[in-house]
């Protein structure tokens, strides 16, 4: 058995070794080497992308519980499709051995869209509207799934997290010991890459049915400007983290930039079509 002191050792070993120069809080509290500038910025630029995701969703809320009309001002596709895309984000940045701020932020994205999928509900039945029984239970079932999924993961995750040289290394898409084998997707990163695109996709579908829902209503009342200002500067911040970050020592600029873009299309192809959404 190894004592708290050996551990540590091993710990600080791996540090020294592993990520000469970088910084020890980003490596111990979010499993990241980040040597210079730019990764420190990516760092940065990654937790405020979070903290504007924290309190997007406070405005809307708010909006709601003032107005009680959130189930007629919000598309329910929407907040359907932006859960879809955002259990989809969780599991695949999850396989794919994404950022590690990535998948702190899509763990968040689920939780949050899971409140705003009750707050509607609750007001969908306060003011008394008809309901499809066969909706509600689907939408229930998501949300089961989508909750179920959070706390699967995070398990997983964070024993992925450890400070480990063979997992570090493994969120590279090219091989350490083998040159030939840069160029391939592993089986598991694959897959994460497929859910990933399909994330994008529900992403990019989702803001449709909300400028439907305004375009017929011909108003925005009711729809938080906030909720869309904050999205969008979450989404531009955690795009601008992740064109920042350096690639791994073996792992070259385009190979990078093909294995992030599932994740940039889905943050930074969103801004015009949330801009519309807002006005």
């Amino acid at each position: 058995f190894f004592d708290g002191n050996t551990l540590g050792a091993a710990a600080d070993t791996n540090f020294t070794s592993l990520c000469p120069n970088g910084s020890q809080w980003v490596w111990e509290g979010l499993g990241e080497c980040a040597q210079d500038a730019r990764d420190m910025a990516s760092i940065y630029l990654g937790l405020l992308s979070i903290l504007c995701f924290m309190v997007s969703s406070i405005p809307q809320c708010y909006s709601s519980c003032k107005t009680g009309n959130m189930n007629r001002a919000l598309s329910i596709w929407f907040l359907l499709l932006w859960l879809g895309g955002d259990s989809c984000n969780l599991i695949g940045s999850f396989l794919a051995d994404q950022l590690p701020l990535q998948t702190y932020t899509a763990i968040y994205y689920v939780l949050a869209d899971l409140g705003m999928l009750s707050l509607y509900f609750y007001y969908k039945i306060k003011n008394k509207m008809a309901e499809n029984r066969t909706v509600l239970l689907a939408v229930g079932m998501i949300c089961v799934i989508g909750s179920s999924t959070s706390w699967v993961v995070l398990p997983g995750f964070s024993n992925h997290q450890q400070i480990n040289p063979s997992v570090l290394r493994s969120r590279t898409l090219l091989s350490t010991t083998d040159y030939a084998a840069v160029k391939s997707f592993p089986p598991k990163e694959i897959v994460g890459f497929s859910i990933g695109s399909v994330s994008s996709v529900l992403y990019l579908c989702s803001r449709l049915p909300q400028i439907f829902t305004n375009f017929k209503r011909k108003s925005t009342e009711g729809v938080s400007y906030f909720l869309f200002a904050l999205v969008i500067l979450g989404n531009t911040l955690y795009g601008l983290s992740i064109l920042l970050k350096n690639p791994d020592w073996d792992q070259g600029e385009k190979s990078y930039l093909v294995h992030h873009l599932p994740w940039l299309i889905g943050s930074l192809g969103t801004l015009t079509l949330d801009l519309i959404v807002s006005f």
